[in-house]
Order: structure tokens, then C-alpha cells, then sequence
């Protein structure tokens, strides 16, 4: 028997990472496209127009927020990463809400693969339900989120603090100075400047890194969950032949059911047809196939990017409006006598298909790799001023206060933390890629010593550039001070203070 059963878990072990491969799968191009606009907007939108759009949770500024949720990512992890930007750059936090809950349960590929697994009436259902969740959401939201609590959960984003003690600032690796200049060009500028999208997609690597650990473990554990643990398990915790009571519990088990279940997105439809296969309610199914943003990896994120205690009355809030909106749903299908009596299914084979989520994922893929490549270029294209890669990690640095540095081929490199510097002692060859530098290098001007010295253009001092007060970038020239004081005499009188400073500035940049 224990030979039996050790030659039978790689064979669950590989449908399990097959399942949840496939999960990835269908979701890929919305994670994509989801945080690509993310990053966008966090490096283009400044905060007083997010605040003239989004500012409040009126009725214009909530219907402006569905609108914007339904054309854009029907991904749960794209939507929550967009919902924080919009937060951040100044929309009203229930407005950002309303947007999530647009962005995946309003938008028409759900719709689609809720026709194809289980027929027309549960999309139907879904789209009732979703102004249902979303009006629901706005009228309990302002009681249910104290404001204090949502003014520390912005001050935590603006100030760039995440679990685990990472500064998401120095992981996008745009400065403040940066930000301030991408918000003042004019729009016309930013949409066709490398630039610009560089630095935009660095915030959208940011996030990808920042979510990468929470992401895996869902589609991962969701895979097993869907190998190993029956159906008839999840549906035993459903009552039946109770008539309203059946109701009632079914829509508040369902949204449990995919806490627990780690299934979120348009992954959670084939587990809905299945509970619906098994016996439970259509109210019960329309609240777990809403209840995708409560999947146990976004409370985690919901829980970095908003704190713990705003992260429990966050739960709370969608749980409680999810279960409202089946019930609500249930009633107003069974008065029109929609609730179907069939209950057929059909999941999705785990394959691949050349449909259009392929297709879709195929030119998305390509999208990505673009992305990452701006990402990888930015200092060519004059973005992430100030900062460079840690070589181990592959995390952003802020060369200005970088926790260690050490100097490699008349270079500087930069780490994120000693504990990196030290694996790279260890071995500096397997961080360092045959013939180029590596990645955290800062490439020196010209041969001969490394250039880690810079003369401050007003008072005429040698400053160390990586741990110079200050530093300015004027005319694709990048400048360093010894003190705030003559950063703010060179903003004065810029022209005089970069002509002193011309003939000392090396003629190629370093960050």
C-alpha cells in the first residue's frame, strides 16, 4: 500500500501543477493588460485628476468607476493591483472598490465562459448582480470603513511600505523628482515618450515582483485543491431542501467556499458549475462566482498593500455584500421563473486550444516582453534616475542610500541589503553575465578609475555621488550636491549653477 501510494503522488503532484498551470493560462493577457494599465496610470495620472475623476463615491464618480472597471482586466490580482493605483494617485477608496468589483464582474469574458459552462441565465445573473454588489457596496462602505483607517492605508502606499519591509518607491525605481515630471508633460509628450513608458513599466514590474510569491501560491494551491479534493466535499457543507434557509446559507457558504478554495477570477467558473452539478443553490453559486476578490492569496495582498486591520473590514464588507447580491439574484430569477431546472456542466479540458484566449495570451505575451524590455532599459531611454538593479535579487535600489555597494570591473554595484552583498562575494562570476556588466553596475564614464565622485556645481565640493544630500537632473544631465542648500541655489539660478558645473560633469550618465 505505501508502495502503491508513493508511485501514485508524482502522478497528483503533476496534475495538480498541470491544473493550476492551466488556471494561469486562462487568466494570463487580463494579468497582463491589468497591470500594464496599473503601471500607466501610477506613472502618468497625477493626483488631482484621479481626484476630479474618482474623488468621491457619488453617483457620477461611481458610475465613472464601473465604467472604468468593465473595459479593463478581468483578472482579481490585475483589478486588485489597478484598484490600488487609482487609491494611491487620490480616488475615493469605495470608488477604487467599485472599480474592482466592475473589473471582474462585469466585464464580457466572464459572460462568455459563464454561457459556455453553464448556461445563459448565470450570466445574466452575473451581470444583475454586479450594480447589485456595487450599490450595495457604496452604501455600506462608508460606515463599515472608518476614514481614519483608510487615510493611514493611503498614507502606507504614498509612503511606499509594504510587509516585509520593502519601499515599493525604490522597487519601481522612479524618484520623486521623476514622478513630479511625468505628472507635469503634457500628455501628447508622456504617450509617445520611451521614457515615459519606461518608467510606467517599471511600476509595472514593481507590482509583479511585489505580488509574484502570493500570485504562485494561489494558482498552485488552487491547482491541488481542484486535483485532490472531490467535489461532493464542498457541496456536503451546503444545506438542502430548506427553502429560504437553504437560500440564505448557500449564499453566505459560497463566498467561504472560495476563501478557502484559493480559486479566483475566471478560474472560479469551473468550480461554480461544479458545486451547481452537485446541488446547491443558484444563489449559492452566484455569490461564490462573485466572490473571486476574497480568495485567500488577495487577502494577502489586501492585507500588504492596506494593513491588517483595514484588511479584516474589507473581508467583512465583501462577504456580506456578495452574500446579499446571490440572495437578492435568487429572488428576483425565481419571481421571473428563470432559475434553470437543468443542471448541466461542462468543464474546460486542461489543454491547450487554439481559441482566443491563446491567441489573446500569445500577443499579450508579446506585450509583456516589451514591457520588460523598457523595464530592463530604462536608464538608455532617461528613466529610473537614481536607482539600479541589485545583481542577486533583481530588485530596484536608490543608489543614494543603498544598504551596501561594493566596486566590481571599475563599477559600482548596489544591494539591496548586506545579506545580498555577501552572496555576491561569494561567487561575483555567477551574477555577472560573460561579457557584460552586471546587472546592478553603474557603467563608468570613461576608462580608467570608477567615477563615484562628483563636483557640486554651485559651491565647486567633490561629493560622493552614492551618498550625495542631494541630486538633480537638468537637461539629460545628472547633478549632484553636497547639501540640500545648493540643490535649491541650483533650482534658482539653474543656468549659472550648470554652466559651473559643465566642465566637471562626466559626459555619460550614472545612476
Amino acid at each position: 500500500m505505501t508502495h502503491l501510494l508513493a508511485a501514485s503522488a508524482p502522478v497528483w503532484v503533476g496534475r495538480g501543477l498541470r491544473e493550476g498551470f492551466f488556471m494561469f493560462w486562462e487568466t494570463l493577457w487580463p494579468i497582463v493588460l491589468g497591470f500594464g494599465l496599473s503601471g500607466a496610470v501610477q506613472a502618468f495620472v497625477s493626483h488631482e485628476e484621479m481626484q476630479r475623476a474618482l474623488g468621491d463615491h457619488r453617483p457620477a464618480a461611481v458610475a465613472r468607476a464601473s465604467v472604468f472597471g468593465m473595459v479593463s482586466s478581468s483578472c482579481s490580482y490585475a483589478a486588485t493591483a489597478m484598484a490600488k493605483s487609482l487609491f494611491a494617485k487620490g480616488a475615493d477608496f469605495i470608488s477604487a472598490l467599485v472599480f474592482m468589483f466592475a473589473s471582474t464582474n462585469l466585464v464580457i469574458e466572464l459572460g462568455i465562459v459563464l454561457v459556455i459552462l453553464m448556461g445563459w441565465q448565470f450570466a445574466a445573473a452575473e451581470f444583475l448582480g454586479g450594480p447589485i454588489m456595487i450599490i450595495l457596496l457604496v452604501a455600506f462602505g462608508g460606515v463599515v470603513l472608518r476614514p481614519a483607517l483608510v487615510d493611514a492605508a493611503r498614507q502606507r502606499l504614498r509612503g511606499g511600505t509594504r510587509a516585509g519591509g520593502h519601499d515599493h518607491q525604490a522597487m519601481s525605481g522612479v524618484s520623486d523628482e521623476r514622478q513630479a515630471e511625468l505628472e507635469a508633460e503634457p500628455w501628447a509628450e508622456k504617450l509617445t515618450s520611451k521614457a515615459a513608458w519606461s518608467d510606467a513599466a517599471s511600476y509595472t514590474m514593481a507590482d509583479l515582483i511585489m505580488l509574484r510569491r502570493e500570485m504562485l501560491i494561489g494558482y498552485v494551491v488552487a491547482g491541488f485543491l481542484a486535483v485532490l479534493v472531490p467535489t461532493h466535499v464542498w457541496n456536503d457543507v451546503f444545506l438542502r431542501g430548506h427553502g429560504a434557509w437553504t437560500t440564505l446559507e448557500n449564499a453566505l457558504v459560497g463566498p467561504i467556499i472560495a476563501f478557502v478554495s484559493f480559486v479566483c477570477s475566471i478560474g472560479n467558473v469551473p468550480l461554480a458549475a461544479a458545486l451547481w452539478k452537485g446541488g446547491i443553490s443558484f444563489g449559492g453559486v452566484i455569490s461564490f462566482v462573485f466572490a473571486d476578490l476574497i480568495a485567500a492569496p488577495l487577502v494577502l495582498i489586501y492585507r500588504k498593500y492596506y494593513g491588517g486591520r483595514l484588511t479584516l473590514r474589507l473581508v467583512l464588507l465583501f462577504w456580506a455584500v456578495m452574500a446579499g447580491a446571490g440572495v437578492i439574484v435568487e429572488g428576483i430569477f425565481s419571481g421571473l421563473d428563470l432559475v434553470p431546472h437543468h443542471r448541466r456542466t461542462r468543464i474546460v479540458s486542461t489543454a491547450f486550444h487554439w481559441n482566443y484566449t491563446t491567441f489573446l495570451n500569445i500577443a499579450f505575451l508579446g506585450l509583456f516582453a516589451l514591457l520588460y524590455w523598457l523595464y530592463r532599459n530604462r536608464e538608455r531611454f532617461g528613466g529610473g534616475s537614481g536607482y539600479a538593479f541589485d545583481p542577486v535579487c533583481g530588485m530596484q535600489v536608490r543608489t543614494a542610500d543603498a544598504p551596501a555597494h561594493r566596486m566590481q570591473e571599475r563599477a559600482t554595484v548596489y544591494f539591496c541589503s548586506d545579506r545580498c552583498a555577501e552572496r555576491f562575494d561569494a561567487n561575483p562570476s555567477r551574477h555577472t553575465r560573460s561579457g557584460l556588466r552586471p546587472e546592478g553596475m553603474q557603467e563608468p564614464a570613461t576608462p580608467g578609475p570608477p567615477a563615484v565622485a562628483a563636483i557640486d556645481p554651485v559651491c565647486g565640493m567633490t561629493v560622493d555621488r552614492a551618498s550625495a544630500p542631494a541630486h538633480r537632473r537638468r537637461g539629460g544631465t545628472d547633478y549632484w550636491f553636497c547639501s540640500p542648500g545648493c540643490a535649491e541655489s541650483f533650482e534658482a539660478d539653474a543656468a549659472d549653477g550648470a554652466a559651473d558645473g559643465a566642465a566637471e560633469t562626466p559626459p555619460h550618465r550614472h545612476h
